[in-house]
């Protein structure tokens, strides 16, 4: 429970310690769905810009209130229930898309100061507490348990639409998330490994300088795995072959409308904020300064929501970048990517950081380098013995298209 993993519970459950709970979840609620629209209504903006459109532009001041609008619009249209659907599974799937995207904001730290050795604890009216709903010992396992929650949501949402785009779209959705999970999750080993926590706030705590935070200290690698894996996942573009229109007319919610649609649409920016949430935690060290810098007049953790919120326009403004730029892969390039490249690639990565770490836990130069390069020559060995059967699969495969006799070759 949330009272069991904060710090106001220690001191039992009296009024105050209550409603500041009930204020920092209806604080971070309004957050995430204010952030879920400004993002929309950002990407349509910034997308129109750099496609020399003009965008939002009617509702409100430069549009600010369009996507409030298309929410209201899409809360009153007439919903529906496709006649050959699972109408109970048809109506579950939205909510299992839109609740976990809302429950990974609980273990974020929006805010704190976590400068020279600071726990990140504040006081607010007598009471200690974080600027996050809950810090649970295994809090980075719960992110990762929610996520592959979604993957439910995506493919039954698919195959309870009773409708063979929606099918195809949900199993290349779910092989999609699951492929780019593993090497998602070996990322997020290395940095477990760095850290030595699964607390978030622990995480973030460990980040103590630039040097320490965890981009630099895993070695870029790992971050830009995550990062990419992170897009799949998010079925953002180039990975974007879930709703590839030209081919499945919208993916595995092309039978849904009105309030359950907005919601499929709410949970896939939602999730990319939180998503990005994550990575500054993860790897740029959440509240923490940039190179120790200190903005004045403004409090200490108060300073740090606003170096959070700082970073993550950043990333959120690098996905928008992509989405504007990059072309759509095609599913065999999405599969050999993730299969063939992330995933090897990450497991020798950690390999090679824990090899460091046990071998040269005191970081001497000799130990560093004569570790490094066994690594190396073992991942030289690993990639020709990998390169070499590839080949040899390559081979058999044109030896079947050229003998039409061979039992289940193309005549």
């Amino acid at each position: 429970m949330i009272i069991a993993i904060d710090p106001l519970g220690t001191g039992g459950l009296w009024w105050k310690p209550l409603a500041i709970m009930l204020v920092k979840v209806v604080v971070i609620f309004g957050v995430a769905l204010v952030a879920t629209m400004l993002m929309i209504w950002g990407e349509r903006k910034i997308v129109s810009g750099m496609h020399n459109r003009i965008g939002p532009n009617k509702a409100g001041p430069f549009g600010l209130l369009q996507s409030l609008a298309d929410g209201i619009k899409a809360f009153f249209k007439e919903t529906f229930t496709p006649s050959k659907s699972d109408p109970f599974v048809y109506k579950l799937a939205p909510y299992l898309m839109f609740v976990p995207a809302f429950l990974v904001w609980s273990v974020i730290p929006l805010g704190g100061d976590f400068t020279n050795g600071k726990d990140g604890t504040v006081t607010i009216f007598g009471e200690t507490t974080r600027l996050q709903l809950a810090d649970p010992p295994v809090g980075i396992l719960l992110v990762l348990a929610l996520s592959g929650i979604a993957v439910y949501g995506v493919m039954l949402a698919g195959w309870s639409s009773g409708s063979k785009y929606p099918l195809l779209g949900a199993v290349r959705g779910s092989a999609q998330m699951i492929s780019y999970e593993a090497a998602l999750g070996l990322s997020l080993a290395a940095v477990l490994l760095s850290s030595g926590t699964l607390s978030t706030a622990g995480i973030v705590q460990t980040q103590d300088s630039f040097a320490d935070w965890n981009i630099v200290a895993t070695g870029i690698v790992p971050f830009v795995i995550f990062m990419i894996a992170t897009t799949a996942e998010l079925n953002r573009p180039p990975f974007d072959l879930v709703e590839a229109e030209q081919e499945l007319v919208s993916g595995f919610n092309t039978e849904y409308g009105g309030i359950s649609f907005a919601l499929f649409f709410l949970a896939e920016f939602m999730n990319l904020i939180t998503m990005s949430g994550i990575m500054v935690t993860l790897f740029l060290g959440g509240p923490q300064p940039i190179g120790g810098l200190d903005i004045p007049i403004i409090p200490g953790y108060i300073e740090g929501t606003v170096w959070f919120v700082l970073k993550l326009l950043v990333f959120l403004y690098v996905y928008i970048w992509l989405r504007a730029t990059l072309p759509r892969l095609r599913y065999d390039q999405l599969m050999d990517l993730g299969w063939k490249v992330l995933i090897p690639v990450a497991l020798g990565w950690f390999l090679l950081l824990a090899a460091l770490r046990q071998f040269s836990p005191n970081g001497t130069a000799a130990d560093s380098i004569r570790v490094t390069l066994i690594a190396i020559g073992v991942g030289a060995v690993a990639v020709g013995l990998f390169m070499s059967a590839l080949r040899v699969a390559q081979k058999n495969r044109q030896v079947e298209a050229l003998d039409p006799e061979q039992e289940g070759a193309p005549v």
